[in-house]
């Protein structure tokens, strides 16, 4: 593999880890072209050992023989730019990073019906915006039996470079995809669940809740769990239109948690 030592941050090819930003990392015109950015050589070994392909890589000299040799050896023939500390550390969040990033190609993705084919709990994450709610959504999903995630397009992109570093490569782990209401139905957004078999559960404080622990929840045989967004939550018509909604037994008053925290709970309650 060529290493290239660099001296400035504007060396060709360094563009990708110094100054894309992840909208334009994503190439929204050309998703074949896309590119996600890995961080730490412990998420990079995660996302090559899932099928994701290295573009480049970019590492202090230490680490070339060192934490990143490993995966240097697996890379082939791609562009290793490296430079001293004090000249990488200038990248925002570097410290974070263990030293090791890798850009790789941003993979084509399943359809609803892939994501969904052998699964019994999935989770939709509806409109959740804040990329270390999304990371860590995905770890819970990854560490407690969820088969996969829909994701609404109004919801961060789990391929953004922070949501994989709170996951710890999890969005590597667990099938996803974007859910998009039905065209035949645009009033009804989860048409397309109900016709592969799911259950739906919105996951709000209504009249209407019943609690997490609902003997019923856990006799059906396929749930799609629908978590809302960090501030005002599933809006009134995704509520309505889903076949449970469910709350988490609270105590001293507490009426809700992060939305995280909530996923977490209702992975581990409602697994099969």
């Amino acid at each position: 593999m060529p290493i290239v030592s660099i001296s400035t941050l504007d060396h060709p090819g360094v563009e990708v880890f110094s100054r894309l930003t992840d909208h334009q990392l994503r190439n929204r015109l050309h998703p074949d072209e896309g590119v996600i950015i890995v961080e730490s050589p412990k998420v990079i070994r995660v996302a090559m050992a899932s099928g994701y392909a290295p573009l480049s890589l970019l590492c202090e000299r230490r680490h070339i023989e060192g934490d990143a040799a490993d995966i240097i050896a697996q890379c082939g023939d791609i562009p290793v730019y490296t430079g001293e500390r004090d000249l990488l550390a200038q990248l925002t969040g570097y410290t974070l990073t263990r030293g090791v990033l890798c850009a790789m190609r941003r993979p084509q993705l399943p359809t609803v019906e892939e994501v969904c084919d052998k699964a019994s709990r999935v989770v939709v994450i509806d409109g959740v915006v804040d990329t270390t709610n999304i990371g860590a959504i995905f770890r819970s999903a990854a560490a407690l039996g969820i088969d996969g995630v829909l994701v609404t397009r109004n919801a961060c992109d789990p391929l953004n470079r922070r949501a994989i570093r709170v996951s710890m490569g999890s969005v590597f782990l667990v099938p996803w995809t974007w859910l998009d209401a039905p065209d035949n139905a645009p009033g009804d957004p989860f048409g397309h669940l109900r016709n592969l078999g799911f259950r739906t559960v919105a996951m709000a404080l209504t009249d209407k809740s019943i609690p997490l622990d609902a003997p019923e929840l856990k006799r059906e045989p396929r749930l799609a769990l629908v978590m809302g967004t960090e501030g005002d939550g599933l809006p009134h018509d995704t509520i309505a239109s889903t076949d449970y909604v469910v709350r988490i037994p609270m105590a001293h008053g507490v009426d809700s948690l992060n939305v995280a925290a909530a996923a977490a709970v209702a992975f581990w309650e409602l697994r099969k």
